[in-house]
């Protein structure tokens, strides 16, 4: 799945719970985003979850999340946009 893919969707119900909570993320919903990655209980979860808290600027929270999900955290210079794609591709 491409970025603009999920991005286009209007029922997100037939994903993976992390690619719906990436989808949410894209609608500015983020407590649902964040409900739905915890909820996925996995190592992809456990990578969206991480970006979300970079996202909201909690990098201690983050990098716990990184940690679990056999993740480095991204140096802060990369575009939290840019983040989402990555993500979206790694989970496609």
């Amino acid at each position: 799945m491409k970025p603009a893919d999920l991005k286009n969707l209007t029922d997100p119900s037939n994903l993976s719970l992390p690619l719906q909570a990436l989808w949410h993320d894209a609608r500015g919903e983020w407590e649902r985003a964040h409900e739905a990655c915890q909820q996925a209980r996995s190592r992809e979860g456990d990578w969206v979850h991480a970006y979300l808290h970079r996202k909201e600027g909690d990098l201690g929270n983050a990098g716990y999340w990184y940690a679990r999900a056999g993740r480095p955290m991204p140096d802060p210079a990369v575009l939290f946009e840019a983040e989402w794609a990555d993500i979206v591709q790694g989970l496609a």
